[in-house]
């Protein structure tokens, strides 16, 4: 089992999102930092990102639940 990135949440409002859906279609997933990130919400850094990783036979069904948000975050990494 490898673990790959998903997402990395913007807020938690959306962390709980993505949790929901994938829960909801039975696909297991890690929260690297989650934990940690809590410790400082609203500050953006980069030791405290929370990520969400997936099995990687389970990445494509993920982004396809998700959506929007991972394509929003596809376009931001192209950008930067």
């Amino acid at each position: 089992m490898a673990l790959v990135k998903l997402i990395e949440p913007f807020d938690e409002g959306e962390l709980a999102l993505i949790r929901s859906l994938l829960d909801a279609n039975d696909i297991a997933f890690f929260v690297q930092n989650e934990h940690f990130g809590s410790l400082y919400p609203g500050i953006a850094l980069p030791f405290n990102a929370r990520i969400v990783m997936v099995d990687e036979s389970d990445l494509g069904r993920a982004e396809t639940l998700l959506g929007e948000l991972t394509r929003s975050e596809e376009g931001e990494d192209e950008a930067g």
